[in-house]
């Protein structure tokens, strides 16, 4: 125990004893309070209740730790004095992974030997082990905006708390669509940067001359029409997060200085050799393969390395199951709460067509489908004409891809059949390897084409030709 926190815990007590050591044996959290509530000691039970270290809270008002719904509604220290009696209530708080916890809180004051108020002392108990919970209630699993119970989902639901506690880059992956910015500012509200900035820079939008100083910033005078210092995305985002979205289309030249960045986290504006430090999280998107990228040599193997510390990949919505009904029914509420309509359900036909629909647009595809459709309905459910149109075409099309699957089995047994023939018994996957190279072949390098006369899906196409190492 150091001598300021002996010298305020003697001021609290009027007394010498090793108090920490002692209310560390208490299975209760316990916090002790100065007369501004600031926080003077906490103990072990608390610490692992809240995820805070004594040397995080000590001096930091008690709200910051505890993050209770008292002290936001109202905190019952504010009108405690000596005379006032020892309350119970039953409340919750939320710890450093984010976590709602339901606790017991009991608040009394510390008085001296005179009888003056000194500060106070809260007892925090754990309820969770109280609470009855029924696993067999099927549950929507969310963390902030993302919804699912799909494994995929609940695997990332799981790691995020740990991962926004690192400062390590963080490479998120997914189709267009699929939630990518909304998983970025997940990572960063979760983390010990919440209260910090959250800059977003989409590499593709701007070219190369105009990303450069929107992401580095530049002096007066560093290029023609450099009127004034900007300070760039970097200096705006210290003490908080950057994300790097499209993080495939940003250029080479800009590739170098950002990796120089994420070695040294110095940023140099254009125009200047002075550079500043900064403390900036960077976290990274791209529906783009990368990995094919370095192949081809239009992005860099080592930013690929610094970047890929942690990789997210969010699955595209026709793989999550039975998310896509957890998400419709989570959209139908939003808007028809937003446009103020009776609505809380699909026609079974409606349902259907979304169901069986692919989603190629993924979870901002389904939010504009149903924002579109409540728009369209006067009450009630949804019905299959208050749809786009276009999912009705979708619908024929999906007629006709049936009949042509028996071609596509057909072609697959002719192919596999003939190679036999000629060459004796190879393994499958040396057979399914030549007849992927053919199909691309037939149908030009077109995928969809490919993946027609195989019978597959574009995704399974795609992952068969990542595992045999087929580049088209």
């Amino acid at each position: 125990m150091n001598t300021l926190q002996h010298t305020q815990i003697k001021g609290l007590f009027d007394t010498s004893i090793e108090l920490p050591s002692l209310i560390d044996e208490i299975p209760l959290g316990i916090v002790v309070l100065d007369t501004q509530r600031r926080i003077v000691l906490i103990n072990r039970s608390f610490e692992a209740l809240s995820g805070f270290s004594m040397e995080d809270a000590r001096g930091i008002p008690c709200f910051h730790i505890m993050r209770s719904r008292l002290c936001v509604q109202k905190c019952p220290l504010k009108k405690m004095d000596s005379n006032s009696e020892s309350i119970s209530v039953e409340s919750d708080m939320v710890n450093r992974e984010r976590q709602l916890i339901p606790v017991l809180i009991n608040l009394s004051p510390i008085k001296d030997t005179e009888g003056n108020l000194t500060g106070f002392l809260e007892t925090v108990e754990d309820l969770r082990p109280l609470k009855e919970v029924d696993d067999k209630t099927p549950q929507a699993y969310t963390y902030r905006h993302l919804i699912g119970k799909s494994p995929e989902m609940t695997r990332i639901f799981q790691i995020l708390p740990l991962l926004a506690q690192s400062d390590s880059a963080i490479l998120i992956t997914g189709e267009t669509g699929t939630g990518k910015d909304v998983l970025a500012e997940a990572v960063h509200q979760a983390s010990n940067r919440a209260k910090g900035p959250f800059v977003k820079v989409n590499c593709g939008a701007l070219p190369e001359t105009l990303l450069e100083s929107e992401l580095f910033g530049h002096r007066k005078g560093a290029f023609t029409g450099a009127v004034e210092n900007k300070p760039g995305r970097f200096r705006l985002a210290h003490n908080g997060t950057l994300y790097l979205t499209e993080i495939g289309d940003l250029p080479l030249q800009l590739q170098v200085k950002l990796l120089t960045f994420l070695d040294d986290k110095v940023v140099y504006p254009l125009g200047t050799a002075k550079g500043f430090q900064a403390d900036v999280r960077v976290i990274a998107a791209t529906h783009r393969n990368l990995d094919l990228m370095v192949k081809e040599r239009k992005f860099r193997e080592d930013l690929m390395y610094r970047l890929n510390v942690v990789r997210l990949h969010l699955p595209p919505l026709r793989e999550r199951g039975d998310d896509i009904r957890l998400i419709l029914d989570h959209f139908i509420n939003i808007f028809a709460t937003r446009f103020r309509k009776d609505i809380n359900r699909l026609s079974k036909r409606a349902l259907k067509i979304l169901m069986d629909y692919p989603f190629p647009g993924n979870v901002r595809e389904l939010r504009n489908i149903i924002e579109y459709a409540v728009n369209i309905c006067p009450r009630g459910q949804i019905q299959f004409t208050h749809l786009p149109a276009y999912l009705a075409e979708t619908k024929h099309q999906y007629d006709r891809s049936t009949s042509e699957a028996g071609e596509a089995s057909e072609w697959t047994a002719s192919f596999v059949k003939s190679n036999n023939e000629q060459s004796g018994q190879k393994t499958w996957a040396y057979l399914e390897r030549d007849m992927i190279i053919e199909a691309l072949v037939k149908s030009k390098g077109r995928r969809n084409k490919t993946a027609d006369m195989l019978g597959w899906g574009r995704s399974t196409l795609w992952r068969k030709m990542k595992q045999y190492k087929i580049d088209a």
